[in-house]
């Protein structure tokens, strides 16, 4: 299938699929589709109590769709990153990136407009004809079509035409589906338009997912992962497998292919995070998001909070039909806000070590199910104190660092005398490694000075991941005339960061 990159008018275009490149420019604008366009409005990740069940094609109409975040300026990555370089056109897609990033319409402008979200994935077949053994997974190439989704428009949406695809070749082992989201929100859409000019990546991975029904449909998962800080988003896509009198049918899949050449699909549930990593600091409260959204006519049944941690799984807090069960004390989330916004999110008090692993915040409905994984991490900045283990010449410096964790943490220990630069200092020695009931770890670092003639100053500089910049902690030791005269080493200790 032969891709290509057209320029519009005003903007750009939306990928074509297969396309004639003799064909102009005036003959490609007659096959636009006009956009669904929309007053900018606020209703959080899912409808208000008075829009449930409202179609998104309607809530686009209607102006009321989206988070009402604020999003740069971009270009569209899910389409434009597909297409080949074709030299001129390579450095003008550069160019056109970094335009892009400036050309933000006013907030108080923008609009909604809906778009097709093209993404690059493969399709993973389990066990399916490959004459292999069981569990073997076989990664075919496919793409992704998300129709008509809800995006703020951020000045580089002018000018987009539609997904228009291409009758499918039989040279091209491909597959597309192109999947309505008529029923379900997808929510940070932008967040996939601008991947590739924020520098992040999009993972997209579809998979077969069974249901023991009578329906004669056919069903997949698919699994969108952005690089960075999300989102994550599951969706449950459902396919009928009848075919038309006279529909040409896939050659590996089976399924009734549109005129298109793609398998069309609906997306009938989705569970979404926004922070797919965490780190917070020990002591602190944590709230792990988890949204989802349903197709009208399904149920939710279920939430389950479970926590997996070095190989062993617990449930965290459970919810089933209004009766909630808290295993973790204190982890509770909002029931309005789970029926009418769809927001699962769980809220975790007063962080201790045990409360760090994997949580799978897990969506039941009466058809389906889908889950997301947050990998969740607790920290503990360090505490450092500087002191004398003696006052002997020659002196010991302790330098204490307490209460830290994860374990890893550097210590680097420098010499500076007066109108010098710091030098690197070796020949320190440890203790033990400690921890304390907390779960967090303490050790000391012991080095034996050597003053010059005008007095040195040594610090201990601490390097952690809990924190943003090395914590420092210097002191000034005395010549050794200056501590003859006194009897002792004399020290002067400050902090600094």
């Amino acid at each position: 299938m032969k891709r290509t990159l057209e320029r519009a008018p005003s903007g750009f275009t939306d990928w074509q699929g297969s396309h004639d490149d003799s064909q102009s420019e005036s003959e490609s604008a007659l096959r636009t589709e006009e956009k669904a366009t929309g007053r900018q409005g606020w209703f959080g990740e899912t409808p208000l109590p008075q829009l449930r069940g409202t179609s998104q094609q309607e809530l686009v109409q209607k102006g009321r769709w989206g988070e009402g975040q604020e999003q740069g300026g971009g270009c569209c990555s899910a389409w434009l990153s597909r297409a080949a370089p074709m030299g001129p056109e390579e450095g003008w897609y550069l160019l056109l990136c970094l335009a892009l990033s400036g050309a933000a319409a006013d907030p108080a402008e923008r609009q909604w407009q809906a778009v097709d979200v093209v993404l690059d994935c493969f399709l993973v077949e389990e066990g399916r004809n490959l004459g292999g053994f069981a569990g073997s997974r076989n990664m075919v190439k496919a793409m992704l079509v998300l129709r008509q989704v809800p995006v703020l428009d951020d000045g580089s949406l002018e000018g987009f035409i539609d997904f228009q695809g291409g009758t499918l070749a039989k040279d091209n082992p491909s597959i597309t589906f192109e999947a309505s989201v008529n029923l379900v929100q997808i929510p940070q859409a932008e967040a996939l338009l601008h991947a590739d000019c924020n520098g992040k990546e999009v993972t997209c991975e579809i998979s077969y997912y069974f249901l023991q029904t009578t329906e004669k449909a056919a069903w997949f998962i698919t699994n969108v992962q952005v690089s960075g800080e999300g989102p994550d988003i599951s969706m449950v896509m459902k396919t009928p497998r009848d075919a038309e009198n006279g529909a040409v049918l896939h050659p590996t899949l089976n399924l009734p292919l549109s005129p298109r050449g793609t398998v069309q699909t609906t997306v009938e549930l989705q569970v979404t995070t926004q922070t797919p990593s965490l780190s917070l600091l020990l002591g602190s409260s944590a709230s792990l998001h988890c949204g989802f959204s349903v197709a009208p006519g399904l149920v939710l049944t279920s939430v389950e909070w479970r926590r997996q941690h070095k190989g062993s799984g617990q449930m965290v807090y459970r919810w089933t039909k209004g009766q909630q069960h808290a295993k973790r004390e204190g982890a509770t989330l909002e029931p309005e806000q789970l029926l009418l916004a769809g927001d699962a999110s769980l809220t975790l008090p007063s962080l201790t070590l045990k409360d760090e692993g994997t949580y799978i915040c897990q969506i039941t409905t009466s058809l389906y199910q889908a889950q997301q994984n947050i990998h969740f991490h607790i920290q503990a900045s360090p505490k450092v104190r500087l002191s004398l283990a003696n006052k002997a010449v020659p002196a010991t410096l302790v330098c204490n660092i307490a209460g830290y964790y994860p374990l890893d943490m550097t210590v680097k220990w420098t010499r500076e005398e007066l109108g010098g630069a710091p030098i690197l200092v070796s020949g320190a020695s440890f203790s033990g490694l400690r921890q304390s009931s907390d779960g967090t770890y303490s050790i000391s670092s012991f080095l034996t000075p050597e003053p010059g003639p005008e007095g040195t100053t040594y610090t201990c500089q601490i390097t952690h991941i809990s924190l943003e910049q090395p914590l420092s902690v210097s002191t000034w030791i005395a010549p050794p005339a200056l501590s003859l005269l006194l009897g002792q080493v004399w020290a002067r200790a400050w902090a600094q960061t």
